[in-house]
C-alpha cells in the first residue's frame, strides 16, 4: 500500500504562484504515472497534469503554459508548479499514483484558493 501526502496549497492572489508537492510513503514501481486532478465546487473532477516515470507529460488545455509538472523518482515525489494563477484555478487538488496494471492511489487533497 502506498500513501500519498500533498502539501503546498493555500491562498494566493490572481497572478501569483504556488508549488504543490506530493510524496509517496515508500518506493514506487519503476513503470508508473503520477499526476494531479482538481475539483472545484459544483464542477466535475478534471485532470490537470500527468507525468510518466520516463518524464512524458500531459496537461489540461486550461493550464498549458502556466503549470509545470515534474517528479523526483529518487525521492518518490511529484510537483506541480503553478504560475499566473487565476480565480478559476480555485479547487481541491489531489495527486495520484498509478502503477502499471494497477489501480490509482490518491492523496488526501490540498486546497488552492485564488482571489481576484
Amino acid at each position: 500500500q502506498v500513501q500519498l501526502v500533498e502539501s503546498g496549497g493555500g491562498l494566493v492572489q490572481a497572478g501569483g504562484s504556488l508549488r504543490l508537492s506530493c510524496a509517496a510513503s515508500r518506493s514506487i514501481y519503476s513503470n508508473n504515472f503520477m499526476g494531479w486532478y482538481r475539483q472545484a465546487p459544483g464542477k466535475q473532477r478534471e485532470l490537470v497534469a500527468m507525468i510518466s516515470s520516463y518524464g512524458i507529460t500531459n496537461y489540461a488545455d486550461s493550464v498549458k503554459g502556466r503549470f509545470t509538472i515534474s517528479r523526483d523518482n529518487a525521492q518518490n515525489k511529484v510537483y506541480l508548479q503553478m504560475n499566473s494563477l487565476k480565480p478559476e484555478d480555485t479547487a481541491v487538488y489531489n495527486c495520484y499514483y498509478l502503477p502499471y496494471g494497477q489501480s490509482k492511489y490518491w492523496g488526501q487533497g490540498t486546497q488552492v484558493t485564488v482571489s481576484s
